[in-house]
């Protein structure tokens, strides 16, 4: 029996140090060390993440879910209205009011078969959360018209320090259509009130065939939104189809060129345009080439990533990373690969705790831990 004993006691060591490796993972990297620590498992796309006043979660699955995650426990909320879940369309993002302490406001995107016609389209919501019940459910706001095509539906939420709402709907793939016309929805960045209501100085209020929710033009599809925490500007990036994905400040009334001026070119490799600037028209604080299809963003704050704080944070679906965007003032001086190979990344956030939280198609959330 004794001759037994080594043997064993050294393949549960090896067991003990594989199942650690599988759930945290030690990175180093040029400016800090850190471990990647698993927080929340079994995930399919957790689109969007967002922290109650108890230090609890609410993630958005795309498939249609919302869940609850307290104390280590995931519980799915009722009464999440009913999505369209079609190619990159579903369950989107949220975000809480910034008086949520005081209305208990959440906000929702999503995409939704409402309205006349075949398919669907994005629409912003407001609700409540009662237990784990959605209440007193408010649609804010719903493209038109609704389309068959399953792509480029954004969505991304962010409030501003004067509390209105601006939120993302990308072109729905209607390129040479949406995005250039203000009278249409897709391609654009949309600003309201809190309740919804139209503001008075939106830049089209005052073009009765425009969409007077729009706030910028010329988009593709948004998909990473933040708030600087210094000047209070709305950053935002959005796709680029082969090449050309994009960093822009909003704006009002300004267009962003899509489809007229851009650094990419088809996914065939064949252009579209050939044009990257035209008076009149944004140019983008940077692009990328080759594409990393962007998905989250955050500015790092608080005190934990001293080196990195400032900068700003932005997911990688195609090439499974965070990417660390270094900043002078608006200007991108240099960039740093993080937390490498962590999978498809649908969204990175700062949490209360001052910690960088990563959303991960197929796994789940996981969170940054200096060393």
């Amino acid at each position: 029996m004794k001759n037994y004993i080594l043997p064993i006691a050294i393949l549960i060591f090896f067991i003990s140090c594989a199942q650690k490796k599988k759930n945290d993972i030690a990175i180093k990297t040029e400016t800090r060390s850190y471990t990647i620590k698993r927080v929340v498992d079994d995930l399919s796309n957790p689109w969007g993440m967002t922290w109650l006043p108890d230090g609890s979660m609410l993630i958005t699955e795309k498939k249609g879910e919302l869940i609850h995650f307290k104390d280590g426990n995931k519980v799915k909320v009722q009464n999440v209205p009913e999505i369209l879940l079609r190619g990159q369309g579903g369950l989107l993002d949220i975000e809480l009011h910034p008086d949520y302490t005081e209305n208990g406001w959440i906000y929702i995107t999503y995409s939704s078969s409402e309205g006349e016609g075949s398919g669907g389209n994005t629409a912003l919501m407001r609700c409540k959360l009662k237990g784990n019940t959605l209440t007193n459910i408010e649609k804010l706001y719903k493209a038109t018209p609704n389309t068959g095509r399953g792509q480029h539906f954004g969505s991304r939420i962010e409030f501003d320090n004067e509390g209105f709402v601006y939120f993302s709907i990308g072109d729905r793939g209607d390129r040479d259509v949406n995005p250039q016309d203000i009278t249409r929805d897709g391609g654009k960045i949309y600003r309201l009130h809190d309740d919804g209501s139209i503001p008075k100085d939106n830049p089209f209020v005052n073009d009765p065939k425009a969409k007077q929710a729009i706030y910028t033009f010329g988009n593709r599809n948004p998909q990473g939104m933040a708030k600087h925490p210094e000047t209070g500007e709305i950053w935002m990036h959005e796709h680029g189809p082969k090449g050309g994905d994009e960093i822009n400040i909003i704006k009002k009334g300004v267009n962003y060129g899509w489809p007229v001026i851009s650094y990419g070119v088809n996914y065939s490799g064949t252009k579209f345009t050939d044009e990257t600037a035209r008076p009149g028209m944004e140019q983008p604080v940077y692009y990328w080439t080759p594409s990393i299809a962007p998905c989250g963003m955050a500015f790092i704050t608080g005190n934990r990533y001293p080196d990195w704080k400032g900068h700003l944070l932005v997911g990688s679906l195609k090439f499974n990373y965070v990417e660390l965007v270094e900043l002078d003032g608006d200007k991108v001086i240099d960039r740093e690969k993080i937390a490498e190979d962590v999978g498809r990344v649908r969204n990175v956030k700062m949490g209360p705790d001052g910690y960088i939280y990563i959303a991960v198609e197929g796994q789940g959330i996981v969170k940054v831990v200096p060393d």
